[in-house]
């Protein structure tokens, strides 16, 4: 009985340690990054290095808000990442529910046609894209950021996979209760999905906050960049300023830090269900 005992709280000691090591791997570049960018360029580049800085300054905030317009391209970067979320997860779900709960001719074949444009890069469609949104006349516009990304084949791959997996006897209970279809989808399996909708929400908002080359081939004007594209003007002139460059980061870091802390339990519930079958 004694051994018995033993094991497992060696085991658990065990999976403390290797936890708390995972830990402070994640965590400590984001600690180092955050404390980095409260010290002079001088003390960034200084070796051997040191953690804490000698002296805190604010000096690199300040010149960061005073190169580039952040508080705009933190609100296009909301704007442009937060209406892709919400309209992305309306017409995934939507189209996921088609897929995987209702029957029609064609379907299989649809299916595989969208799961073909998962394997065509971006840079194959840029141009096109570019023309076609020259030709409406919405480059360098809210719209034109938006509506490329108003669906996402992946979204609806991984939905349509959690959908599947949901009974479909609640489906003909419903419909013998009278409900319509568009009833059934938004009082049934989008609750049900909840998990799966939060995870991919942050997938979606994650993806488009930091992406680089798609807004900032489709933005000209410093007024309409995102957080991405401004730490790319940030970086590429012409003398690289370390700490302004870490503290441009930490701006562009901590709103996903902060949505993922407030998701996490719905994300980590919808990594553990969204590849559940029947």
């Amino acid at each position: 009985m004694k051994k018995s005992r033993r094991k497992p709280a060696l085991f658990d000691m065990t999976g403390y340690i290797v936890m708390i090591l995972i830990m402070a791997v994640v965590l400590l570049p984001l600690i180092w990054l955050l404390v980095s960018s409260f010290k002079s360029d001088a003390e960034v580049i200084k070796w051997p290095p040191h953690f804490f800085p000698q002296e805190w300054v604010t000096d690199q905030y300040r010149y960061v808000l005073k190169t580039i317009p952040v508080l705009r391209m933190l609100c296009n970067t909301v704007v442009f990442a937060g209406s892709v979320t919400v309209i992305s997860l309306f017409f995934d779900s939507m189209s996921a529910y088609a897929f995987g709960r209702m029957r029609f001719r064609g379907k299989n074949l649809l299916f595989a046609v969208m799961l073909l444009t998962m394997m065509v890069p971006f840079q194959v469609v840029m141009i096109p894209l570019y023309l076609e949104e020259f030709k409406f006349g919405i480059l360098n516009t809210y719209a034109g950021l938006i509506l490329p990304r108003a669906a996402s084949a992946y979204g609806i791959y991984m939905l349509t996979s959690f959908f599947a997996g949901i009974p479909k006897e609640l489906d003909e209970a419903a419909r013998i209760d009278g409900m319509k279809e568009r009833q059934i989808y938004a009082r049934i399996i989008v609750p049900l999905a909840k998990p799966a909708l939060v995870t991919l929400g942050i997938y979606h908002f994650m993806n488009n906050w930091n992406d680089l080359l798609y807004p900032m081939m489709l933005t000209s004007s410093v007024d309409m960049r995102t957080l991405s594209a401004g730490l790319a003007i940030l970086v590429g002139s012409n003398s690289i300023k370390f700490g302004p460059t870490l503290a441009a980061t930490v701006i562009s870091v901590a709103p996903l830090l902060v949505l993922f802390l407030f998701g996490q339990r719905f994300f980590m519930e919808g990594i553990a269900t969204q590849g559940m079958k029947e």
